[in-house]
């Protein structure tokens, strides 16, 4: 048993080392090349779409189009772990609903190329819009951005507007966000026992150039959502509180009450969603 110990305590030490020497920012990223389901299993109409990013990567994201006459587009972007095959459940309720929607892997997910990293990640999410934007008729366009994709999402629609881009994006919907890269990072590595003595240095090896609460404010004036349930025991509530209370207006703030990106199985918060997009 001390012998095991032993060889435990060795193994997270070179862990942490090798985080020190590498940075932690590799670890919000999980992706997996698995197909967990299709949209035709859904009964939904798809098309396959390929992006070739600028720096050389080829990303992959499916286009679902509305059933009937759309009122809008929806640009998605998931979570951190495994890839749009396991998030499509998310958005497959749209279409019937009149929008349009489009989802794309990040680099190193499903069938995209290459390895994530933070800005890597940035760039593609970038790279998608300019795609919908550039590729489909013109109708409203709004980012609905979850867990990490809503990080993304907060900084791409800041830039967005802050450059005064065109079209402008209609509106902005953030679901079981964190407020920040490294304020996550700080936080994770402070609930576990080893790590607890490292969390400063080990989380400054994350970039803080992409805090949520330092870039949601920009995406004024575009109306901002923020959804966050009170039963999150990935993201804490306190996240989601932290980018409202930095958020200008317009914002609305949904409090939900299911697990981590459980949100649109409850039909109630699918219909505050499609509020929010028409009003």
């Amino acid at each position: 048993m001390a012998a095991r110990t032993k060889r435990l305590l060795l193994g997270l030490i070179l862990a942490i080392t090798l985080l020190m020497q590498v940075g932690c920012s590799g670890l919000f990223f999980y992706p997996d090349r698995n197909v967990y389901i299709t949209p035709d299993r859904l009964n939904l109409s798809y098309e396959d779409v390929y992006l070739e990013t600028g720096d050389g990567e080829t990303l992959h994201g499916w286009w679902l189009p509305s059933e009937g006459a759309a009122k809008g587009h929806i640009y998605f972007l998931h979570g951190n772990a495994q890839n749009i095959s396991s998030h499509l459940l998310n958005v497959a309720w749209l279409p019937e609903r009149g929008y349009n929607v489009f989802l794309i892997d990040y680099r190193g997910y499903g069938q995209s190329t290459g390895a994530p990293d933070i800005e890597g990640t940035l760039h593609d999410a970038e790279t998608g819009l300019r795609w919908l934007v550039n590729n489909r008729d013109p109708k409203p366009i709004a980012l609905m951005g979850q867990s990490l994709g809503g990080a993304l999402g907060i900084a791409l629609a800041s830039e967005w507007s802050q450059r005064s881009e065109e079209p402008a994006l209609n509106a902005v919907i953030l679901d079981g966000t964190f407020s920040g890269f490294r304020t996550i990072a700080r936080e994770k590595l402070s609930a576990f026992w080893l790590t607890w003595p490292l969390q400063v240095p080990l989380s400054r090896t994350v970039p803080d150039d992409y805090e949520g609460t330092n870039y949601i404010a920009g995406i004024s004036p575009t109306p901002v959502m923020v959804i966050h349930s009170v039963r999150d025991g990935i993201i804490p509530f306190h996240h989601g509180q932290a980018l409202f209370e930095a958020a200008s207006e317009p914002r609305v703030f949904l409090r939900t009450d299911t697990p981590h990106a459980a949100t649109f199985v409850i039909p109630a918060y699918r219909d505050r969603v499609i509020e929010f997009l028409e009003q």
